[in-house]
């Protein structure tokens, strides 16, 4: 960031390098922090239909589903920014290319993880 810039797309770059690596140690509360600051300044400064803007939604919304503190909210959130990434990267990339086929596996692994949560949430008035 000194050598860079906070908005150089370099920096950028390293940024979600980074985040890939806190999730892979399982370092989740770190993550989400660190894309909480970096998604929206990714967005901003590269644009919505940036490659590295959808990489960096795709991490946010795996370092949510996948955190075992995650409430429900957040793996709500999680499958709707992967949902709107597969019709972006269905109508940019085609239904057949590698990273549309690879959200469409990440939508499922949210999913089940909601319905897993959700089955194991007691429902308001049971006890």
């Amino acid at each position: 960031m000194k050598q860079f810039g906070q908005e150089n797309p370099q920096t950028l770059s390293a940024a979600q390098n980074y985040v890939g690596s806190l999730l892979e140690l399982a370092r989740y509360t770190e993550a989400k922090e660190l894309l909480r600051n970096t998604t929206p300044l990714v967005q901003r400064v590269l644009g919505e239909n940036d490659e590295l803007t959808q990489r960096v939604k795709w991490i946010h919304a795996m370092a949510l589903y996948s955190d075992p503190d995650a409430t429900l909210d957040d793996i709500r959130e999680a499958v709707a920014t992967l949902d709107k990434l597969k019709q972006t990267f269905r109508r940019q990339l085609g239904g057949a290319h590698p990273k549309t086929v690879a959200i469409e596996g990440s939508i499922q692994e949210a999913r089940m993880t909601l319905l897993l949560r959700a089955s194991e949430t007691p429902s308001p008035g049971s006890a």
